[in-house]
């Protein structure tokens, strides 16, 4: 059952980001590096999922951990939400903790089992 739902979820993080990018919105230099992020950690997951050894730990060690912090650094601070209606009447920090929160809940199922992946 374990197997099945990261399975769906791999497929759900790849469905997304995929119609963004047939679609065209992935327009700027940082969201393209974005896209290229999240392809790696992409395979790194199916890695995980499939039980297959693909690059060295070591590797997706250092790639856990840089993509993480990018993950982070590009939603909290380098895309532009600002601009938002549905978050246009919150403060700031408001915003930024509802980023967190969604980030959290998207994306960290993704970090964990890289984690797993890279250091297990």
């Amino acid at each position: 059952m374990e197997h099945v739902l990261w399975t769906i979820y791999l497929g759900l993080l790849g469905t997304a980001s995929l119609s963004y990018f047939l679609k065209g919105m992935y327009e700027s230099k940082l969201s393209k590096i974005d896209f290229v992020v999240s392809v790696i950690t992409w395979i790194g997951l199916l890695g995980y999922v499939t039980e297959t050894a693909i690059l060295n730990p070591a590797v997706w060690k250092f790639i856990t951990v840089a993509a993480l912090l990018w993950d982070l650094l590009f939603a909290m601070l380098l895309k532009d939400y600002e601009g938002i209606e549905i978050l246009g009447g919150l403060p700031i920090m408001m915003r930024r903790v509802l980023m967190l929160i969604t980030l959290v809940i998207g994306i960290g199922p993704l970090y964990y089992g890289l984690f797993r992946y890279a250091f297990s």
